[in-house]
């Protein structure tokens, strides 16, 4: 398959550029994913399509304030840097801005020096390691030093931070946010659950490997940059429990869906964490997950890989050429599509 099976037109006003009002206001495009029929739903619809123990799962991940703005101690000039995971104590992966004037040794420094980093190993992609140097607590000065990272589409500045987190979110470090699950309230998570509906969580903190862009012609060529993820012994047992009972299990977001199926290539279903760098694609077999909760991604991204192979390419094709023809909005702060199986 080549890179460009996955391009689609999309017209920069469709981008959209801030969260509506009320989180559960959004459209929700629902795909059969096996026949290749669509309809045009609102989010409030999405419980309508649910059914009494359906699994619903979550990824309960927060949004760091990763994206640091400093200057190099040696020049003065300034440099950007997105904090994407703590591999030690002190020790970060990070996405450097113009990273090849960023070496080993070189000195940087943020608010004034209340925090100061040295690159310690120079890796692929603008990837650096820095270790940080500070007095106190590292989480509580990157909360006054650091800002939102949000995705380099939206040119507009976030009124109210938490726009940008999902409700449920709990286990900080995510470079940035499972967007799917950012159409959810708690009253509207209280009234699925009212329903029979059980929800678990997981977590993947989000990292480069969700958004790095693919830059082969050959996809097979690509690689995908690791990401940490936690699955608890609780959230198997009521997977487990569906599978058994040939109840649904379906994921909300790209997240969920990844780390459920990471799991599933193990020889047991077990709690357990790691990494994945599982890359999906047209061809995959899915073993656990029945339906998907996704936004509209990006042309030629990993994540529209997935929700094809999911479906089929062509059935994406028809229903994101609806979506730009019915001026859904699209990406991060955009509508919604169920990918399911509708049975009358």
């Amino acid at each position: 398959m080549k890179l460009s099976d996955f391009s689609y037109t999309l017209p920069k006003e469709l981008i959209a550029q801030s969260p509506l009002a009320e989180r559960t206001a959004s459209r929700l495009l629902v795909v059969d994913r096996h026949k290749g029929t669509f309809y045009d739903r609102q989010f409030q619809d999405f419980i309508d399509y649910l059914h009494p123990n359906d699994v619903l799962v979550l990824n309960d991940t927060a949004v760091m304030p990763a994206r640091l703005i400093g200057v190099k101690s040696s020049t003065g000039a300034v440099v950007e840097v997105l904090l994407l995971e703590q591999k030690s104590h002190d020790v970060w992966e990070c996405l450097v801005k113009k990273a090849k004037k960023t070496h080993v040794g070189t000195r940087l420094d943020f608010g004034e020096g209340l925090l100061k980093a040295e690159c310690v190993n120079v890796k692929e992609d603008g990837l650096r390691e820095l270790k940080m140097t500070y007095e106190g607590i590292f989480f509580e000065l990157l909360e006054r030093l650091g800002e939102t990272p949000l995705p380099p589409y939206i040119h507009e500045s976030l009124e109210d931070k938490d726009r940008y987190q999902t409700v449920y979110k709990k286990h900080l470090g995510s470079a940035a946010a499972p967007t799917a699950g950012l159409h959810f309230t708690e009253d509207y998570l209280e009234r699925i659950r009212a329903k029979g509906v059980k929800i678990a969580f997981i977590t993947l903190h989000v990292g480069l490997g969700t958004f790095r862009p693919v830059s082969a012609e050959d996809i097979l060529e690509h690689t995908m940059h690791e990401e940490l993820f936690v699955v608890s012994e609780e959230t198997i047992d009521i997977i487990r429990q569906a599978k058994a009972n040939k109840h649904r299990v379906i994921a909300v977001g790209t997240t969920s869906l990844r780390t459920l199926e990471t799991i599933a290539l193990q020889p047991e279903l077990k709690a357990q964490s790691g990494y994945s760098k599982l890359f999906i694609y047209p061809g995959f077999a899915f073993k656990i997950v029945d339906a998907l909760l996704t936004n509209f991604h990006l042309p030629e991204s990993t994540l529209l890989m997935l929700v094809s192979a999911f479906s089929s390419l062509d059935t994406i094709k028809k229903a994101y050429e609806h979506a730009v023809n019915e001026k859904y909005r699209f990406f991060s702060f955009g509508d919604a599509m169920f990918l399911t199986t509708i049975k009358k």
